[in-house]
């Protein structure tokens, strides 16, 4: 009998590399399935798992997350449960960095906006005066959290001839020696940097770390890149800090609530790029996430240790 995995809609690539070793039920559907036979969970979106949840599921032996942020499993439920979490570290950091420099690029050099208007009936002819964006190389960026990803993100803006300042949880003076990175205080990298990319996961202490206070403390020229999670950032003050230009423009790759209702404000400004949370959206990368998760999914079953848990 094959193991019963819950999962939320899984795209082609999961039967590639699984095959059909399991039998897979929608996870939204679960009142439809026998709970006493559910072996797994397989979360490829970000459905909530919650202790309410795993109690549904008295077999229940692992959960494998299809990604690196587990902010939508409660992991202190599943210690208590002894359920192994798994996620999928490591893999993705490239990925995510090339991403951030295309949102902080793309921001910085009017590529949103420049492709609309060179699709528009205004542009007839060229005009040296228009759409001039901020300078990139040689400018200052602010990296608040320096883990993988953001020093993936480091070393892509070292390219650029960026002078690299960094806010983290504690200091990465290995990063400092090896890279030249330099730590700042929270308000001292605010205050210095052209570029302000949110790198850091979503926990208690990041929910809500971008406010109108800090907004206040960037330059009005400063760009705001968030490649974490969209929690992070207050949303309702970030709007009101691009509609009063308190600081001059942003790239989200995640928001708050994502997605945001389509009649969102946010949506009709001009000053920020948003992308539908393509971090790791690349096709070699994805691939490995997807392997992973996989094995993740097989040791889970089989009693065995994860090979990438978390905690």
């Amino acid at each position: 009998m094959k193991p019963v995995v819950l999962a939320d809609p899984l795209p082609p690539l999961f039967f590639e590399i699984a095959g059909d070793q399991f039998e897979i039920r929608a996870l939204e559907a679960d009142g439809a399935v026998d709970s006493g036979l559910v072996s797994a969970i397989v979360t490829y979106g970000h459905p909530l798992i919650d202790g309410a949840v795993m109690d549904r599921f008295p077999s229940l032996r692992v959960i494998s997350n299809h990604g690196v942020g587990v902010d939508h499993i409660h992991l202190p439920a599943a210690a208590e449960r002894n359920i192994p979490v798994g996620n999928t570290p490591g893999c993705l950091d490239a990925s995510t960095a090339d991403m951030t420099m295309a949102l902080l690029l793309a921001v910085a050099r009017n590529v949103v906006v420049g492709d609309h208007f060179a699709r528009g009936p205004q542009f007839t002819h060229y005009d040296p005066s228009v759409l001039i964006g901020q300078e990139v190389t040689g400018s200052t960026l602010g990296i608040i959290g320096l883990g993988r990803i953001g020093a993936q993100v480091a070393k892509r803006a070292a390219a650029f001839d960026m002078k690299v300042v960094y806010h983290n949880r504690s200091r990465r003076t290995d990063l400092e020696q090896s890279m030249g990175v330099e730590y700042r205080s929270m308000p001292e990298l605010l205050a210095v940097s052209d570029f302000v990319s949110l790198n850091c996961p979503l926990t208690a202490d990041t929910r809500g770390l971008i406010g109108s206070k800090e907004l206040s403390m960037m330059k009005r020229t400063a760009i705001l890149i968030n490649m974490a999670r969209g929690p992070v950032v207050q949303t309702d003050a970030l709007l009101e800090a691009l509609k009063r230009r308190t600081i001059a423009a942003a790239g989200l790759d995640v928001t708050d609530p994502e997605p945001l209702p389509r009649n969102h404000e946010l949506l009709t400004l001009d000053n920020v790029v948003i992308a539908p949370h393509l971090g790791s959206a690349s096709n070699g990368t994805r691939r490995r996430m997807m392997e992973i998760t996989v094995q993740n999914l097989i040791a889970g079953l089989n009693g065995q240790p994860l090979p990438f848990r978390v905690g």
